[in-house]
């Protein structure tokens, strides 16, 4: 088979094609109901020192959504250098209050996130809700229970939402191909 016809194949499956919902929701943690206690939110990516990129943003417009409607008590941003303090600073910024936010800036993954939580949550209230993407929060939620950290998941509408849109569809592929290898080296690493 030509590369043009290859190429013309995976054009066709993700710009038109409904193959990027299911691959989304196969990635998906089963959805927690639950409010109230603490709210778990990883750090995604960043654009510059101190500048929330486009995952991390969405994670943290979603806790805010979340602190607003539940009976959260405290909110802990996991991730690397500044983007913690990053999601912090726009999170007081929307109303939550400051002195209800812990950091995280240890974690520089989300197995070193998992590793890292238990210590951090010890006097938090319970339960401890997961946030972060969509089609990063089965992965996420696995790595947290096998270190013991005993999280419910919320996952944040991220690329489900984005494949509504023709021009989105190409990242969402990337994101969700990126992913899927990172859930099968973390299983092959018995991180999950």
């Amino acid at each position: 088979m030509s590369l043009a016809v290859c190429f013309s194949l995976l054009f066709t499956a993700v710009t038109f094609s409904p193959v990027l919902g299911p691959w989304t929701r196969a990635l998906t943690a089963p959805w927690s109901e639950r409010s109230g206690g603490t709210l778990v939110v990883l750090a995604g990516d960043a654009t510059s020192d101190r500048l929330l990129g486009l995952t991390s943003y969405w994670r943290t417009v979603y806790a805010v959504f979340e602190w607003r409607r539940g009976s959260y008590r405290a909110i802990l941003f996991s991730g690397g250098e500044g983007i913690p303090e990053a999601m912090r600073d726009f999170a007081v910024a929307q109303g939550v209050p400051a002195n209800a936010i812990a950091l995280d800036t240890r974690s520089f993954t989300t197995r070193d996130s998992a590793l890292n939580a238990g210590a951090l949550l010890r006097n938090s209230p319970t339960p401890w809700i997961l946030v972060t993407s969509d089609y990063h929060s089965r992965r996420a939620w696995m790595a947290f229970h096998k270190a013991g950290v005993n999280v419910e998941a919320h996952p944040a509408p991220d690329a489900g939402k984005r494949i509504n849109s023709l021009l989105s569809r190409w990242p969402v592929f990337i994101d969700l191909t990126r992913e899927t290898v990172k859930y099968a080296w973390y299983r092959l690493r018995g991180w999950t």
